[in-house]
């Protein structure tokens, strides 16, 4: 089983990589064979869905990107798990993160391909409470929308997702608790994906 993650961040090397790089590292510690991968879209250009319908025929999307590439990865049956993580813009995700989600409509028109796959969200804000709700709640809704198994990062935190801040030059290393919940998010992620791989 594999789980893959996404960090929607415009810059390389930030903190929703870092905060993806923790929730990952703690997959790998876990019980049970756990591979990952981390997808970043700050190398790469990814256009925006323009709804031209072209990708129903065959997962092919008229443009072609850095999402491209990606496309047979994120098919892939071996994927269990995808955790999208976003920076915290203006209360809501990256543009590049709602690119990204929009182009997965391709997955869902070539037969839902995305189905019974456990999905988790990431939030990194310049504050404590910076939205990172409201990011959540976009990627959860693109999740369910794909008829996605959407958990939150589970007990003991147990709300809508992992969510962090990140205002000092340590990034978020120093937000023990928002880490916790990126610890709590891969846990979850990779527990229900196992169950549902045995059923």
């Amino acid at each position: 089983m594999k789980i893959v993650a996404i960090s929607c961040s415009p810059r390389q090397g930030g903190t929703t990589q870092a905060a993806l790089q923790a929730c990952l590292e703690a997959a790998r510690e876990s019980e049970g064979a756990v591979d990952t991968e981390l997808l970043e879209l700050a190398d790469r250009e990814v256009q925006g869905c323009i709804a031209c319908g072209q990708c129903r025929e065959d997962l092919r999307c008229i443009h072609d990107d850095g999402f491209t590439e990606w496309v047979p990865l994120l098919s892939d049956r071996e994927v269990g798990g995808i955790i999208v993580g976003t920076p915290v813009y203006f209360g809501g995700v990256t543009s590049q993160c709602k690119a990204f989600l929009d182009r997965c409509v391709m997955f869902r028109r070539n037969g839902f391909l995305f189905r019974d796959k456990v999905g988790g969200a990431l939030a990194v804000g310049g504050v404590r409470n910076g939205g990172q709700e409201y990011a959540l709640q976009t990627i959860h809704s693109a999740m369910l929308c794909h008829d996605m198994v959407v958990v939150s990062d589970g007990r003991p935190t147990a709300h809508f997702g992992a969510a962090l801040w990140s205002r000092t030059e340590t990034g978020v290393s120093a937000d023990e608790e928002g880490l916790q919940t990126a610890r709590n998010l891969r846990r979850r992620v990779a527990e229900v994906a196992r169950r549902l791989a045995r059923a």
